[in-house]
């Protein structure tokens, strides 16, 4: 077998899948992106290809290697990312080939299903309280949300103020029912970081994600000193190489890798299994579509340190589609009781509607982030 074309399509609200195809007709499908930088992954993509048509697919690991290391220049968002995608979908060939889903390729499955969590609210935390009740009536007992709006580097007691009520709000409004993150989203400085950990506390929120950029993780450790609340971090980190500098400093309890960011299945599972090796939880990071979800999930069910599964159903990113738009076999997705289970089907398991795919990606326009200012003009952390 060999590979043949690859193939790209910008979608909404903000993904891209990949689909790739050999010259026997088994097709694999990724989920290479970058959210707002599309276009720069997309070229990434094709680029890499380069070293991909006329190989076989089937062998993962050193096509892997081509891609990391046939440039001088390795790593980064954009690469990575692109290799993810490619890797993704090489893993849905494979299983599709052999005829089992990709969790039993890696071994088996570690657990019988996996606890889901689910974003409310938006990119400014306000009121919280409907969305979570709306999600209470379908199971849902476990959440995230922004921990705060921007903040400088030195602020005011007042947002300080304002971030805390809100997370005391959704405590008096359910006690002990539910649980949910608070995601600082690198918005705040180390100095802030120490007030808003220090002040939360009483709420034991589950844990704390991106207390700071990962440029500055040399705090992740000294801000794990001053609290009990656990601290979560590596969305924007995107090899084996960059956790392994943050396991070795100590500090974070959970690591949430993106599947579509790390360098995919390949590169995860051994993030996993180095992070199992420190006693530190696995909680991969998916606010994306269908097939990046899928990848997750495979992780999730071959590595015992999952503790659990992000997933973008009604993320307030989903502006034009949602989770499962583009998937033929919805009921493998379902969400009862607020835990998914193994996918069954061969490869990732994902059946993509290729036909609303081609005709959606037509239209698809260019999803960028937010811009924020502070008040004084200068450029605040989205």
């Amino acid at each position: 077998m060999k590979i043949t074309k690859l193939t790209t399509y910008r979608l909404p609200p903000r993904w891209m899948f990949l689909k790739i195809e050999t010259d026997e007709e088994i097709v694999g499908w990724g989920e290479p992106v970058i959210e707002g930088r599309a276009r720069t992954v997309e070229t990434a993509v094709h680029e890499l290809g380069e070293y991909l048509i006329g190989r076989e697919p089937s062998r993962i690991n050193d096509l892997w290697q081509v891609m990391y290391r046939g440039g001088f220049y390795r790593g980064g968002p954009v690469l990575m990312s692109a290799i993810a995608g490619i890797d993704q979908a090489l893993w849905d060939i494979k299983g599709k080939v052999l005829n089992a889903p990709v969790w039993q390729l890696l071994g088996g499955l570690v657990r019988d299903r996996i606890k889901i969590y689910s974003w409310v609210g938006g990119d400014r935390p306000a009121d919280v309280i409907a969305g979570i009740e709306s999600l209470r009536k379908i199971d849902f007992d476990t959440f995230k949300l922004n921990g705060c709006e921007e903040l400088g580097i030195i602020d005011d007691s007042r947002k300080v103020d304002a971030a805390v009520n809100t997370v005391a709000q959704i405590r008096e409004a359910f006690g002990n029912e539910i649980e949910f993150g608070l995601d600082f989203h690198g918005r705040v400085s180390a100095p802030m970081a120490k007030v808003m950990i220090h002040e939360l506390e009483p709420y034991r929120p589950l844990f704390i994600e991106e207390p700071v950029l990962t440029e500055q993780a040399e705090y992740y450790p000294r801000l794990a000193a001053q609290t009990h609340i656990p601290i979560a971090a590596g969305e924007r980190m995107f090899s084996r190489f960059e956790f392994k500098r943050i396991l070795e400093a100590g500090g974070v309890s959970i690591l949430q890798p993106d599947l579509s960011h790390a360098g995919g299945i390949t590169e995860c599972y051994k993030i996993a299994s180095m992070a199992e090796t420190y006693d530190v939880g696995l909680a991969p990071h998916c606010p994306l579509g269908p097939i990046a979800l899928a990848a997750c999930l495979h992780i999730d069910f071959v590595s015992r340190n999952t503790v659990f599964q992000e997933q973008s159903m009604g993320i307030h990113y989903n502006q034009g589609a949602e989770l499962l738009d583009f998937v033929k076999n919805k009921d493998d997705f379902d969400m009862t009781g607020g835990y998914f289970h193994p996918l069954m089907k061969p490869g990732l398991g994902v059946e993509i509607d290729e036909e609303q795919v081609i005709r959606r990606s037509q239209s698809a326009i260019d999803w960028r982030n937010p811009l924020w200012r502070y008040a004084d003009g200068s450029v605040a952390e989205w």
